[in-house]
This record gives C-alpha cells, sequence and structure tokens, in this order.
C-alpha cells in the first residue's frame, strides 16, 4: 500500500466534489494485524454524527514519525540473514511501503541500550579532545544508520547523550543511582557517594568543561558528516532530571542554560538546530526556566518530550508556539509486547500529537526476544528477533505506528475533531496533497458503527471489536 503522490492542484477538502467514494480502510485486531477492507463509501448523513471532522482551520504541522538507533537494535538485526534485515529496513524506511520513517534518534556515546558504557574520550582532562574516538559506533550505529539511509536517503538524524564522559561529571561515574536490588539484577560499580540527585548539577559547572563539551559535540558532527550521516538536531541531554542506573546526568535550568551559551554557537557554525530536552517532567516550568536565560533561548528552536513529560506538553504549546515539540521517546513497556501494551501506546499517541507534538518517535527499533538491556530492564521494540532459531516478527506496537504513519505524510496538519455523542478516540490529520486520514480505535469488546462527518458527506463504517482502523479518504 502507497501514499498518495502530492500534485498541485489540490482542491481543498470540504469541497465535497472533489471527494472520490473509494476509501482505504486498513484494520488491526489482536488476532489479525493490517487487514485491508473494501466496500466503504462516503454517503449523505442521516443523522447525527458520531464524530465532526474539522477541516477548516488546519491545526500544528507534522514533520515525521521514527524510531531510535541503539547499538543492541543492530546486534539483533545482525543475528538475522542479510535477506531479513533488509526486508525489515525497507518495511521500516522505504517511502511508501511500510512505516514511511522518516525521523531517527541516536545516542551521543552510550545509552541504556548500548552493549555498555563508553564515551568518546575517556582520558581524564582531555579539554582538547586529543583522544575523541567514534570507534565504538563504526560497529553498530553506524552500520546500522547507513542501512536505513540505503531506503530513505532523506533520513532525518537527531541525537542526545545520556552521560557526559565520566571526566566531566562531579561523581566521575556515568551512572548517578544504583541497582534496584530484585529488579535490576546487575552492576554499574557506583559507590554510594557517587549517588546523583533530581534538581542538582552533576556535570562540572566550570567554564572549560562546558567548552571542551561543546567542542565534543562539534567532533560528533564532523566526524557522522565525514561519513555521510548528517546529524540535523541535538538535544543537551537525555531526561536531565534522572539519575539512573544506567549512563545519566542531572542537570538543573539554570545549569542547562549555562552550557547552551557555548553548544549554541558551536552547532550555528554547523547548521545543527538545538532543542531543549529530553524533559520526562510534567513540569513546563523547568523548560521556563531555561528560556528565561535570554542568550540561551536564542538558539533553542524547540523541545523534545518524553515519559511524564506528556503532562507539560499541552502548556508548552500553549506557552511557546514558536517552539517545535518532538515527542521523543514512547513508553517502552515491559518487554512483553503484548496488545494490552498496544492499547496504552495509542493513548500516548492520540494525546501527544493532540498536545502539539509535530514528530512522534518510538524508542527500540528491534530487540532480542525479551527486551533485555545490559542494565536489567525489559523493554518493548518495534520487531522482536528469536536470534536462536533466525527468526523475527513485528509487534502490535510496529501496526499501530503504521497505522498513522503510513499514511500521514511530512507536511500534513493535524485537524480538530470534536464530537457530541461522547466518541473521543480518533485522530485526523490533512496531507499536503489534500487527502485525509482518521485512525479510530474502537476499545469496546464489540462492534461499533461510528459515523463521521467530513465536510458533508459521512462515512460510517462498523468497527470490529477491539481494534484500530485508518481511513485514507482522497482529495
Amino acid at each position: 500500500m502507497s501514499t498518495t503522490t502530492p500534485r498541485n492542484d489540490a482542491q481543498h477538502p470540504t469541497d465535497t466534489a472533489q471527494l472520490d467514494s473509494a476509501v482505504k480502510w486498513v484494520v488491526t485486531t489482536e488476532t489479525a494485524p493490517w487487514h485491508e477492507r473494501e466496500g466503504l463509501e462516503l454517503a449523505s448523513p442521516t443523522g447525527m454524527p458520531d464524530v465532526f471532522v474539522r477541516s477548516e482551520n488546519p491545526l500544528h504541522t507534522i514533520e515525521g514519525f521514527g524510531a531510535a538507533f541503539n547499538e543492541l537494535g543492530w546486534t539483533a538485526l545482525s543475528a538475522l540473514s542479510a535477506g531479513q534485515r533488509e526486508e525489515i529496513l525497507r518495511e521500516l524506511f522505504a517511502p511508501g511501503v511500510g512505516a514511511n520513517f522518516t525521523l531517527g534518534r541516536m545516542p551521543i556515546g552510550a545509552n541504556d541500550f548500548s552493549r555498555d558504557w563508553y564515551s568518546y574520550d575517556e582520558v581524564d582532562g582531555d579539554f582538547a579532545l586529543e583522544h575523541f574516538s567514534i570507534a565504538n559506533d563504526l560497529d553498530t550505529l553506524v552500520p546500522f544508520i547507513r542501512a536505513a539511509q540505503q531506503y530513505q536517503p532523506d533520513l532525518a538524524v537527531w541525537a542526545s547523550p545520556w552521560s557526559p564522559p565520566t571526566w566531566m561529571k562531579t561523581n566521575g561515574h556515568y551512572a548517578g543511582a544504583l541497582p534496584i536490588p530484585g529488579f535490576q539484577n546487575v552492576e554499574n560499580g557506583l559507590r554510594p557517594d557517587q549517588v546523583g540527585r533530581e534538581g542538582t548539577d552533576m556535570f562540572v559547572q566550570d567554564e572549560p568543561y562546558f567548552q571542551a563539551y561543546a567542542s565534543y559535540f562539534g567532533r560528533f558532527i564532523d566526524e557522522y558528516r565525514a561519513l555521510g550521516i548528517s546529524i540535523t538536531m541535538v538535544m543537551p541531554q537525555n531526561e536531565f532530571n534522572s539519575a539512573q542506573v544506567f549512563p545519566s546526568c542531572t542537570w538543573t535550568p539554570e545549569g542547562l542554560a549555562r552550557f547552551i551559551r557555548h553548544l549554541g554557537p558551536a552547532m550555528a557554525e554547523r547548521s545543527v538546530a538545538v532543542f531543549l530536552g529530553t524533559l520526562e517532567r510534567g513540569d513546563n516550568r523547568l523548560v521556563d526556566g531555561v528560556l528565561a536565560d535570554a542568550e540561551a533561548a536564542r538558539y533553542i528552536d524547540g523541545v523534545g518530550v518524553q515519559w511524564h513529560g506528556k503532562k507539560a506538553a499541552a502548556f508548552l504549546h500553549r506557552d511557546y508556539p514558536q517552539l517545535r515539540i518532538y515527542q521523543t521517546e514512547q513508553e517502552c513497556g515491559d518487554g512483553k509486547n503484548d496488545w494490552r501494551y498496544a492499547r496504552y501506546a495509542w493513548t500516548l499517541m492520540k494525546n501527544f500529537i493532540a498536545d502539539g507534538a509535530s514528530a512522534y518517535l518510538y524508542w527500540n527499533l528491534a530487540l532480542e526476544r525479551g527486551g533485555v538491556s545490559r542494565w536489567g530492564w525489559s523493554q518493548n521494540s518495534l520487531v522482536t528477533v528469536d536470534a536462536a532459531s533466525g527468526r523475527f516478527e513485528y509487534t502490535y506496537e510496529y501496526y499501530l505506528l503504521k497505522h498513522v504513519s503510513h499514511f500521514v505524510a511530512p507536511g500534513a496538519r493535524v485537524l480538530n475533531t470534536l464530537s457530541y455523542t461522547g466518541f473521543e478516540n480518533q485522530l485526523a490529520f490533512l496531507n499536503p496533497d489534500g487527502s485525509i486520514v482518521i485512525v479510530l480505535q474502537n476499545d469496546l469488546h464489540e462492534e461499533q458503527v461510528v459515523n463521521v462527518l467530513i465536510g458533508d458527506r459521512v462515512l460510517s463504517p462498523t468497527l470490529p471489536a477491539d481494534s484500530f482502523s485508518t481511513f485514507g479518504i482522497p482529495a
């Protein structure tokens, strides 16, 4: 199935003379993912609609969808044959084929789904970065991204660190928390006196360190660019309020602002955008605290929000309409990849997009079955790999994300919807070519007829029990 080719003469979608009666309809249930249905047509309304799609005042623009490139994702895919890897990457990245991903996230150095801790320069006091090296990435992240680029040459990759080099930190260690007994059966070597705390700066707040770290970002950009991988945007710190058992570093808003004064010019020289993030707290005042610094604020183009930051997204969209909002990491599940979590993921996606997110990114693109990290946390993924048998499968959450990303093109506008009958389980989009995309969930355990009014025409599908449906309506 492919998206409609954009054309320059598309009419406004409320001109219903231009609405073709042929509607693309795809359904996913727990037992039958991505099933195409036929025979659905637009008709004249005969009663009160359940959902009104309002296309006259489109909302914010969608930049795209994507997932993260992690080391354990590549090691999982490496357990498959070359042909299987190509099949997966084509499905995820090739235009018009499957998920149509155009965005990718990557770590700067190690993250929680790396093979182990590393940074690009662990030589104490190397302010000149004479020992800087991305050699570790040549085995995993570089081939991973290049493999995706083969199918999506215009892939936009952005990056953020989980921890600076250990010698730039006040505790001299990559982590900020001790393992939780009985939950994380791992060791990270952290001493009790090295434990970090939310609301503190674990990065050394001295000018030589800020300068060296900004240069560290610049070297990362330069060396990846030399390999044919252009990093389009960076965020200064993943989850800057969380001290974790895995690579992490807490910052105060004031500390982040001090660093961004150095990071901003280094990235501007390279035409790389800077977003503030990632914010995983439901407190928009943490963003206010950084933007209060006028010198830092002039370099910030957007905000990255994930996890409990979902509670701040709507306020950020209202208070800072000039800033783009990325949903940077969908909550990661527990490694079971079950239908229950896919239903929860729909709620996350629906709310983030309604609250102003212009990009939506999944976390682990692929993992071995069970999804256990080096630091003892099991997470979900879009693709699960059984290394012993050499088999893989797409998960429920992959099909759910595909229900949106396959149909919604970069540059699409989010549409307002409303209901007077209590149905509030939908997203709607206006594509650049004038086509409309509507995604509906039936969360009941029985079939449900939903009447959706678009202009002066109505769509009346009978939604299967406990299902997701996407409807593509041509211009």
